[in-house]
């Protein structure tokens, strides 16, 4: 099996999710399938979380999910840092309701 793998359209595959993808062969096989805007989504849920336990756990967590064959994190507002599109009003609305949140 290959150790390279494909990364998506705005963030590069971190070593560690990497080693995870390449540890299962379904996964592998799935992450090369995807899209690359599916595997930018993938990476930057991975990657947004703020404390190190929140990044493995959505590690296990995303493992989990493309085993069982999905192919874009569920219930997550998308990446934020794409440039060829504007932000929806309501992720737009979204993002200022955390951050309001976040000031209290």
């Amino acid at each position: 099996m290959s150790s390279k793998l494909s990364s998506g359209t705005v963030h590069k595959l971190p070593a560690d999710f990497k080693q995870a993808i390449l540890s299962n062969p379904k996964v592998h096989a799935l992450w090369e399938d995807i899209t690359p805007l599916a595997r930018n989504e993938w990476i930057c849920w991975v990657t947004s979380g703020k404390k190190s336990e929140t990044r493995q756990d959505r590690i296990k967590v995303g493992m989990s999910k493309m085993k069982s064959g999905e192919r874009r994190p569920c219930c997550w507002i998308g990446c934020i840092h794409r440039t060829d599109k504007t932000i929806s009003p309501s992720v737009k609305g979204m993002l200022n309701r955390k951050k309001n949140k976040s000031r209290l």
